[in-house]
């Protein structure tokens, strides 16, 4: 029986894929196979001997000690594309009240509750404050055209906007679901320096802490309207409030509110809800299920944040699931292990990512005992055997 940890509410349609004969879960689940959460931080858990994975119900990692838990041979999942029509919503609706002062008209407007008959005269004296420009025809950059930048893109080409999009690392498979109207450019420059929209949708890593910052602001055009629906730490908000507070930057959207920011003329700071929505809670609770059950009946990575994606057809007597350094020599021990042990090794499938390599091999022959053997070898992490 595997057990399964929840360590937020997880929508119903998404635990109810698991096999009650096979699977028991809630949040209270001791020392559990695999892990379900969305944003409760994990980097202080204590993670049990029997961990085998760690499914995120969204996209963001942010939670969870991705690394410790590849050298513990612990599989991270995600899942990418699952909330993406809900963000892609919520950034176009940004885009809309930053041009078109929307918050402020509106809180605006509730001072006017108790005026009477004046209402309606006060209403056509002062909306002139919250005029902004539409959208339609002005430029838009898209800095990563993921899952999410992919459909921002598309949406504003089909509101009139001229799309720019960069990213270093689009692949085909994305490139092809972007409009053929989309201008792709080669760097962050080109879309610093030409567009009225700047929209974010990269990770949070070394090299995008502070993408957005004083010296790439310089660059910008004068009013440019910023969207951060990705993360906080992607803009230094020291820099945005300065260049807010000299109309460089005439408005910056962002998901992830802070003390700094909030109440800043400018800001429009949201709790973020990118992903609250019920549509994309239940897309990223079945995606997670699945992944969890692929890992743990068949060995199958598909979304692993810290291992390589890999699926292997059980055609033997098992299989034998093997996480191990990426470093030269170790699968050639793996499949010797496997036939001193008296195993046929019938297919096999191996695929690394940055130092971590994951080896599946699909057997004839008793496999018992024998994942303590390989387990031995140097720069080996985990073994499972699949029957």
């Amino acid at each position: 029986m595997y057990k399964i940890q929840t360590m937020n509410k997880i929508a119903a349609c998404g635990t109810d894929l698991f096999d009650k004969s096979k699977y028991v879960f809630g949040d209270n689940e001791e020392n559990p196979d695999a892990i379900l959460v969305r944003s409760a931080s994990l980097h202080e858990v204590e993670f049990g001997s029997n961990l085998l994975a760690i499914a995120r119900a969204g996209a963001g990692v942010n939670n969870i000690p991705v690394e410790a838990c590849a050298e513990k041979g612990i599989a991270v999942f995600n899942t990418p594309g699952a909330n993406a029509n809900a963000v892609k919503e919520l950034v176009i609706m940004g885009m809309l009240m930053s041009s078109r002062k929307v918050t402020d008209a509106v809180d605006w407007a509730k001072t006017l509750k108790g005026k009477g008959d004046e209402v309606g005269k006060l209403v056509e004296k002062g909306k002139g404050q919250f005029a902004g420009p539409e959208i339609k025809g002005k430029k838009l950059g898209v800095i990563g055209l993921g899952a999410i930048g992919a459909l921002v893109a598309n949406a504003a080409n089909d509101l009139g906007m001229e799309v720019w999009g960069a990213d270093p690392f689009l692949s085909l498979e994305g490139a092809l679901h972007l409009s053929t109207n989309i201008k792709y450019v080669s760097s962050n420059k080109e879309i610093f320096e030409n567009c009225d929209y700047i929209t974010l949708h990269v990770p949070l890593l070394p090299d995008t802490k502070n993408l957005v910052n004083a010296d790439t602001i310089a660059t910008m055009k004068d009013g440019v309207r910023i969207l951060n629906f990705a993360r906080g730490g992607l803009a230094d908000e020291k820099a945005v409030i300065e260049a807010l507070g000299t109309g460089k930057i005439a408005a910056y959207v962002t998901d992830f509110p802070s003390d700094d920011v909030i109440g800043v003329p400018g800001v429009i700071a949201i709790p973020h809800l990118g992903a609250s929505t019920p549509e994309s809670e239940d897309n990223c609770a079945i995606m997670a299920v699945h992944e969890i059950v692929n890992y743990l009946e068949r060995g199958d990575i598909v979304n692993s944040v810290n291992l390589p994606d890999l699926t292997l057809a059980k055609t033997g007597d098992a299989k034998i699931c093997v996480i191990h350094k990426n470093v030269e020599g170790v699968l050639t021990k793996v499949t010797g292990c496997a036939t001193d042990s008296g195993l046929n090794i019938e297919n096999m499938a191996s695929a690394a990512k940055k130092e971590y390599s994951y080896t599946m091999l699909d057997v004839t022959g008793d496999a018992d005992g024998v994942d303590e053997k390989i387990k031995a070898l140097d720069n080996v992490i985990a073994v499972r055997i699949i029957k």
